[in-house]
């Protein structure tokens, strides 16, 4: 009788152990060079831009800044803060990523933008739609990533201009999710930013400009802005100056150049406002020099009422970023005898007036 026996042979290898991975870690901070700012401490972080509106006119939160061009339907309220990268190996390289975790309750009129670390982040093109998705994330820090250390990154908040069926105003909120990622050992680490200290304010916006039309008399955008008329006469003789055609007129003659009203608002129910304009310092002869406004450069001119309880309405349909063409004339009396200015035969005198406008939305 043969017997076999089956022997196990144990195979005990000895070594040095093992270490953890070192951990990355992430956290946000205030940028040195200003921008939003960031307070609480990690995991959850809090900050916001306060109060905008769809124009971008006013002056925004301490550290924000707006860009309006290259935006449309809207402007953008930008702010810098800090992605600070720690924990890693010293060969270690981490990317960075986010979502809006808790959107807006109005994301038709209120969305955040990013730009990537490194990015030409002055301009709207530098700026791109933070997804509302943890499983389609935004780069903040793209591959390869980036060792230990903080880097500079801005935060977008676009703010639309519109009027009508869905917008609001007043405060409103949301949380966006940072996830840093070791590219090493996919070791992770992630924190949350709620723009809710303040929150975002939305408020209405008015804002009404003025312009030259073209092959109209130059107008100067100051504190206020300024057009002249130069030398004019009651016949009409010798040559405008230029923008400036001569319209024949009972007594007088009336010196008319075209220009441009440019109204626009944000925030309004309604999708339309009014325009007036009112004689607020009449020229010191107003027997000789009257304003008048027509829809067309052949008139008929009306003079514009000097009282600001009753002004001229210019229209009732004002659209927000549609300029109106409209004709501002000067009537020069012809008269002669008592009260006629200047008064004596070759001389001249000078004379100005102040015309306001304003744009009412209900």
């Amino acid at each position: 009788m043969r017997h076999w026996v089956l022997k196990t042979l144990l195979l005990v290898v000895m070594g040095a152990p093992t270490s953890a991975w070192p951990a990355v870690t992430l956290s946000l901070a205030t940028d040195p060079g200003g921008g939003l700012n960031i307070l609480g401490v990690r995991p959850n972080y809090t900050s916001g831009f306060g109060n905008v509106n769809g124009l971008g006119v006013g002056t925004p939160a301490a550290g924000i800044t707006i860009i309006t061009t290259g935006v449309s339907g809207g402007v953008l309220y930008i702010g810098a803060y800090d992605i600070v990268i720690s924990g890693m190996g010293a060969s270690h390289l981490a990317t960075v990523d986010a979502y809006v975790s808790t959107n807006f309750a109005h994301p038709t009129i209120l969305n955040l933008e990013s730009c990537q670390v490194g990015g030409a982040c002055t301009t709207a093109a530098g700026f791109t739609i933070l997804s509302t998705s943890a499983a389609a994330r935004t780069p903040v820090i793209a591959s390869p990533g980036v060792a230990n250390g903080p880097y500079k990154a801005t935060l977008g908040l676009f703010v639309s201009n519109t009027n009508g069926a869905g917008t609001f105003t007043g405060a409103d909120s949301a949380t966006i999710t940072f996830r840093a990622t070791d590219t090493t050992n996919g070791a992770t680490s992630t924190v949350a930013l709620g723009l809710n200290n303040p929150s975002e304010n939305m408020q209405t916006a008015v804002q009404l400009l003025l312009a030259q039309a073209s092959g109209g008399l130059a107008i100067s955008p100051a504190s206020d802005f300024a057009a002249n008329f130069g030398n004019v006469n009651g016949l009409g003789v010798g040559s405008a100056i230029g923008g400036l055609a001569i319209v024949p007129a009972s007594g007088g003659v009336i010196y008319s150049t075209p220009y441009l009203l440019q109204p626009s608002f944000a925030a309004f129910a309604s999708t339309t406002g009014t325009l007036t304009a009112y004689v607020s310092t009449d020229f010191a002869h107003p027997s000789t020099l009257q304003m008048r406004d027509a829809t067309t450069a052949g008139g008929p001119y009306n003079a514009i009422s000097k009282l600001s309880g009753s002004p001229t309405t210019l229209t009732t349909a004002a659209a927000s970023g549609a300029s109106l063409t409209r004709y501002l004339g000067m009537f020069v009396s012809n008269a002669n005898g008592v009260g006629a200015f200047p008064g004596t035969a070759g001389s001249s005198g000078a004379d100005s007036v102040t015309l306001t406008y304003t744009l009412t939305v209900p």
